[in-house]
């Protein structure tokens, strides 16, 4: 199994507090995820905590995706992580940090994630998955810029 990884950073104009507020509303993600992927929550706590789970579902290149994932390493308002129970790859760990910088905070995403399917998830790797979530964390990164602003500096 290829393990690969996905990481960027943002600056965000707005206290660490409100960053982290932010992420703990589940009902955020679908502000922060490209509309063609269809996303919608199916379940999910008000507030998320350690060990809460959420499920929903999306739409990519025509085909229904399902996805539940479990919060964990809750630690606000500086980090927390979500990992993957169900859906489309059989390994996805997504680290979310906030860090205090000058007028604002640095926001930075980690996320290990492989695919399954053996030598047939390497190339779905190389000619679609990739560039999809390239596309969706560009997407995201917009979304939060519209939100917050992006510091100075």
């Amino acid at each position: 199994m290829g393990v690969h990884l996905l990481e960027g950073s943002q600056r965000i104009q707005a206290p660490a507090d409100e960053v982290f507020d932010f992420f703990a509303e589940a009902r955020n993600l679908e502000e922060i995820t490209p509309p063609w992927l269809h996303f919608r929550i199916i379940s999910a706590p008000d507030r998320v905590r350690g060990g809460e789970e959420i499920s929903y579902r999306l739409r990519l290149h025509g085909i229904p995706i399902r996805w539940r994932s479990r919060i964990e390493d809750w630690e606000p308002p500086r980090r927390f992580a979500d990992t993957q129970l169900r859906g489309p790859y059989s390994l996805w760990h997504h680290t979310h940090t906030v860090e205090p910088n000058g007028d604002g905070v640095v926001m930075r995403d980690r996320v290990r994630y492989a695919l399954p399917l053996g030598p047939f998830g390497e190339l779905a790797h190389r000619l679609l998955v990739r560039r999809d979530l390239e596309r969706i964390f560009d997407y995201r990164r917009e979304a939060i810029e519209r939100r917050f602003g992006t510091a100075s500096g």
